[in-house]
């Protein structure tokens, strides 16, 4: 079954990038440097960051949903990112390297399903859910720190 990855749309993190250290700490957000690659996964292009560049460490409501599945945990942004992910019928690096939480959504945000796979053996994962018709989208959390990573969706 064809799948998209798609990162987060850029623009709520547009106006964070280039404020100081007290601005954003009044939004509740933090800038990291990365210093190790792999170490630091951008959810807008769902790639890690090179070491020595900037990222903003916020809370994300990654599941709006109103039901019991409505969630939102700690991402990293890549200061500067401005494109998100859209990739068809493959799995970015940032995902393929590490142990993922897969959780399968109905149209109305009611989780169905998920399961614990490594991220390089995501693909018969996905075809699996997403063959299920009343499966509308999966969201892919990185499994260490249950941070979300990217949402995957029929092509």
């Amino acid at each position: 079954m064809a799948f998209r990855v798609r990162g987060l749309d850029p623009a709520p993190f547009l106006d964070l990038y280039g404020l100081s250290e007290t601005a954003l700490a009044a939004c509740g957000v933090r800038r990291c440097i990365a210093d190790a690659r792999p170490g630091f996964p951008d959810r807008v292009e769902v790639k890690d960051a090179e070491p020595g560049e900037a990222l903003l460490l916020l809370n994300y409501v990654h599941q709006p949903a109103g039901t019991p599945f409505r969630a939102s945990h700690a991402i990293f942004v890549r200061e500067g990112a401005a494109r998100a992910l859209d990739l068809l019928d493959a799995i970015p690096d940032a995902i393929r390297l590490r142990p993922i939480s897969l959780r399968a959504f109905d149209a109305s945000g009611e989780m169905l399903d998920a399961d614990l796979a490594e991220g390089c053996d995501l693909e018969p994962l996905i075809a699996r859910f997403l063959a299920k018709p009343e499966i509308d989208y999966l969201h892919a959390h990185y499994a260490k720190r249950g941070c979300y990573a990217a949402r995957i969706e029929r092509a």
